[in-house]
């Protein structure tokens, strides 16, 4: 059983996932982002809906406004109207597959099928045969790259959880306001049938559409096809080396070599190509490990997200004599892997790391206390849960710590931040190896009644004497790399302060 296992991984391995990691670390045979001054690609999948892509032309009709959608073949079969009106209005068509089926769990001639066979019905209804294929949820296997003469494949450069309801209008408006630069890909959906979708998800897709294409309208902005936007970066990708010879060659200074050379940035940590292959390799399952588990966003999502999970752990006695229990609902809080990197990256020392994390946790507990008062299923979390290395200045900030009991997840846990303390530093391979043995993480937990605390204002960290000194003084005692290494596992386990990813 155990080889049949190994095979199933390795096959797995090699068959899917590598495939997918070369294609985001390297952009192989694939396109997720362009380079433009004002243009930016709304893609829709899943359709076409009877009710809600009708709605959608209406809207983009109405702005001027062009976008790609790509189709499920079925779906195209059951409505070759509307199929046709997008063409007709000229939209980009995009193939993605017969079935909402994922790559992973089909076969190179099932992934054929379903492409050729969507081809074939696009073409039917409008002429032309599509030229770019997204795969659903985005996954690749090793067969999708091989061959000539297959349509681009197109991935997105943000994704918004719009096929959830209970994300609103509302906030996947806020939501999409974050990523709306220009040569942005936008990922969002104009179908809810597929597995895991709301049927009336698309609704608060269109409402936070118009509200985009009003902003976009009037900051200049324009919404192009997927095909227009791979033209203007190749284009402008062409344009800028002629540019830049033709500035040194009048003798031009680039601004980046002037602005070191004077001192007034300090010049960007270099990473091998081995490391640019791990932070890539981490990027990538912090997005799988998110769509996995449908983390939410904590505010406009760039520091944290978070998930309501039931409490696995050892029984635990708080200080208001409250108890925590296996099976009790707490928040599970994480932060973003790419903020950890750059805090890691930027900070000069490992008291600055940490300083610099208890400043962004504490700028988020309002807001997350706020965030759990408005879900249906808040009143049920008992706590705010997560395991870091940081002790003294989380306790400042009203949480309680405790050991992980010792065992297979302790030891994981605790490998698992070595390495990724020796990803989010320079020097961090080196303070592994002097310091790993006095690595611990620690299970961090805030009762419910301090976290609303923070939302009314009346909660005060200096009463748990959260200060500078505090922390030097928990890092002393177990060597200056604690406190950035606290840090390394909070990017550990899909960059929690708490919760394991």
């Amino acid at each position: 059983m155990d080889v049949i296992i190994w095979w199933g991984f390795y096959l797995l391995t090699f068959y899917a996932f590598l495939p997918g990691f070369i294609s985001r670390m390297f952009g192989f045979r694939v396109f997720s982002k362009g380079v433009a001054e004002r243009e930016i690609a709304l893609t829709f999948d899943d359709g076409p809906h009877p009710m809600y892509t009708p709605r959608l032309l209406d809207l983009l009709q109405e702005h001027g406004a062009r976008a790609t959608f790509f189709v499920v073949g079925a779906h195209a079969e059951k409505h070759p109207d509307i199929v046709k009106r997008m063409h007709d209005e000229g939209h980009d068509i995009g193939i993605h597959n017969y079935v909402h089926r994922s790559n992973w769990v089909m076969g190179p001639l099932s992934v054929r099928r379903h492409v050729v066979r969507t081809g074939d019905i696009v073409e039917r209804i409008t002429g032309v045969r599509p030229k770019y294929y997204r795969p659903p949820w985005g996954i690749v296997n090793v067969f999708d790259f091989v061959g000539r003469g297959k349509p681009q494949i197109v991935l997105w450069t943000a994704l918004f959880g719009d096929w959830k309801q209970k994300v609103g209008a509302g906030r996947l408006y806020a939501k999409i306001r974050t990523k709306l630069q220009p040569g942005a890909v936008l990922l969002l959906h104009d179908c809810g049938d597929t597995l895991g979708a709301d049927p009336d998800a698309p609704a608060n897709t269109i409402e936070a559409v118009g509200r985009i294409l009003a902003d976009g309208g009037r900051e200049g902005l324009r919404f192009v096809g997927i095909g227009e936007m791979m033209e203007l970066t190749r284009m402008n990708k062409q344009a800028k080396p002629a540019a830049r010879s033709d500035e040194l060659a009048a003798g031009g200074a680039v601004p980046d070599a002037v602005s070191g050379a004077r001192g007034h940035s300090k010049p960007p940590v270099r990473q091998g190509p081995v490391k640019r292959v791990i932070v890539a390799a981490w990027m990538l399952w912090e997005d799988v490990f998110g769509w996995l588990f449908r983390l939410s966003p904590v505010g406009d999502g760039k520091s944290f997200h978070y998930r309501i999970i039931r409490y696995g752990g050892p029984e635990l006695t708080l200080s208001d004599g409250q108890r925590l229990r296996r099976g009790d609902r707490v928040l599970e809080l994480h932060f973003v892997n790419k903020m950890m990197l750059d805090i890691g990256m930027s900070s000069k020392s490992e008291v600055q790391v940490a300083i610099r994390v208890i400043q962004l946790v504490k700028k988020a507990l309002p807001t997350l206390a706020r965030e759990l008062r408005s879900r249906p299923d808040g009143d049920e979390v008992k706590a705010l849960y997560g395991i870091s290395m940081i002790n003294r200045g989380s306790e400042g900030l009203g949480f309680e710590t405790f050991a992980l009991k010792k065992g297979l997840f302790s030891w994981l846990t605790n490998h698992y931040l070595r390495m990724l303390t020796a990803i989010i530093h320079p020097q961090g391979r080196t303070r592994v190896k002097s310091h790993g043995e006095r690595m611990e993480p620690r299970m961090l937990v805030m009762p419910r009644r301090k976290l609303t605390e923070w939302e009314s204002g009346s909660y005060s960290p200096a009463r748990e004497r959260a200060s500078r000194a505090e922390i030097q003084e928990g890092m002393a005692a177990v060597g200056a790399a604690a406190g950035f290494r606290e840090q390394g596992h909070e990017t550990a386990d899909g960059d929690q302060l708490g919760g394991r990813s």
